[in-house]
């Protein structure tokens, strides 16, 4: 696929005023998260030379990773590493891995994420353990404009117990959308049933190498969701299942009909990801997976130790009875607690920044096609203020890393006063083999974007 330059515009709020003199020159830029995403830009800030601090809620880096670091991505190491960060780790000798292996979560973090973090540039402005609780301008609430754009950002955060106000004159913040599943409900409320059985309910992709196995053995088990996540599982409780062969799959879908979940398969340009749902085709196939689809989740309700659940299959109300496990694949969503303070433009329904929201809604695309974008979609009202990586995506299923790493060059370029990098954004990503369709009116287009799905 051909590189392109981004064809998009923020027309809803100002444009920031371009300087090449430096503000708040003693200050440091805050990047939040130091996963895949939160490091490149760590790696573009110290290529440039510019001053900078990471701060990490976990006890070390790709943290969030690690949690499903049992998981094969489906994206070989071609697109898992940043180009900045590269350039460093080779002058430091680094054992690059070969580009067209497929790295697990925790192969991601152990040779390449902490490979970064070891860096002389980057290791000492990491701060582990560092949970952000707020975000506001200097002195200033939400409502205060007067003088707003010549003060400098505070973070107040709790670091080991103790807290703390960090001053910065930007802020990147590339927390993700891990640790914030969606619900079972297929209205996204989440009910206190819900909470109360969480020894039955695993929210990600359970780790079948391990004690976690135990608990799925000889149950009756109902995978919720129709993307890679929920693919992975069937495809792992199948494998389990060829070696106990007493358990009972159940697939719950929101999709019109379960072809839909299996992607461009022999056409897609990840060969890992194409897959996926050629496998799952085959299983489906065979009858080991019973599916119901679609399937709108209206509530789970605890029976006699087992689960039921309640909804509308094809329109009419059904209920799903005897499941003993529930494995949730629904997706993520954004956090934005800690930035009640910040003025942001973000979307209403996918939760994403606002400009990138009409390229990645999956109201209307049906493959996650979007065009090369950076600093110019991503600023948000709020001066040297940007959402990057995953959370940029909001709940939108559609990100690639690679995409992440170009986020931040643009968004570094921009804040280093390298205006005309900013604007130049360009990015490979592999076709999906599936086409893009406007579900709203039905008609099969052309996209003048190009980018591809992502689900671990």
């Amino acid at each position: 696929m051909k590189s392109q330059t981004a064809c998009c515009s923020t027309d809803n709020f100002p444009v920031q005023i371009k300087s090449k003199k430096k503000e708040f020159p003693s200050l440091p830029v805050a990047v939040i998260g130091a996963g895949p995403i939160g490091l490149a830009a760590a790696a573009h800030l110290a290529n440039a030379g510019e001053k900078f601090i990471v701060l990490e809620a976990g006890p070390s880096v790709g943290h969030h990773v690690l949690e499903w670091g049992h998981v094969q991505l489906f994206s070989p190491w071609q697109y898992n590493i940043d180009k900045a960060a590269r350039v460093l780790l080779d002058k430091q000798g680094w054992d690059a891995p070969f580009n067209d292996e497929l790295p697990t979560g925790k192969e991601l973090v152990e040779n390449y994420l902490l490979q970064v973090a070891e860096l002389p540039q980057i290791k000492p402005s990491i701060q582990l353990n560092t949970k952000v609780i707020s975000i506001s301008k200097k002195g200033l609430d939400k409502m205060k404009s007067t003088n707003r754009e010549n003060v400098p950002f505070v973070l107040y955060v709790n670091n080991q117990g103790v807290m703390e106000q960090i001053e910065a004159k930007a802020v990147i913040d590339a927390t993700g959308t891990w640790g914030q599943p969606n619900s079972v409900n297929s209205a996204g409320v989440w009910t206190e049933v819900e909470k109360s059985l969480e020894n039955q309910i695993h929210y990600g992709i359970p780790n079948m190498n391990s004690k976690e196995r135990e608990r799925f053995i000889g149950k009756k088990i109902a995978v919720i969701g129709g993307g890679h996540s929920a693919i992975n599982t069937i495809l792992e409780l199948s494998k389990l299942n060829e070696e106990r062969s007493d358990l009972k799959i159940t697939w719950i879908l929101r999709k019109k009909n379960v072809e839909e979940a299996y992607g461009g398969k022999e056409k897609d340009a990840l060969q890992a990801r194409g897959e996926l749902g050629t496998r799952i085709h085959q299983l489906v196939n065979s009858g080991k997976v019973q599916v119901y689809t679609p399937f709108r989740i209206y509530n789970v309700e605890k029976k006699e130790g087992s689960m039921k659940l309640n909804g509308e299959l094809e329109g009419e109300s059904y209920s799903i009875e005897g499941l003993d496990e529930l494995i949730v694949n629904t997706g993520s969503r954004p956090d934005f607690s800690y930035l009640s303070e910040v003025r942001l433009a973000i979307d209403a329904a996918t939760e994403s920044v606002g400009a990138l929201a009409p390229l990645i809604d999956p109201n209307l695309h049906s493959c996650g096609t979007v065009r090369p974008h950076g600093e110019e979609e991503l600023r948000q009202p709020e001066k040297n203020f940007y959402i990057v990586g995953m959370k940029s995506y909001g709940r939108a299923p559609t990100f690639l890393m690679a995409t992440g790493y170009e986020q931040v060059r643009s968004v570094v370029a921009y804040l280093t006063g390298d205006f005309e990098a900013a604007k130049n954004v360009e990015l490979d990503l592999p076709e999906t083999g599936v086409c893009s369709i406007n579900l709203a009116t039905n008609i099969t287009e052309e996209s003048c974007c190009n980018a591809t799905t992502d689900s671990c």
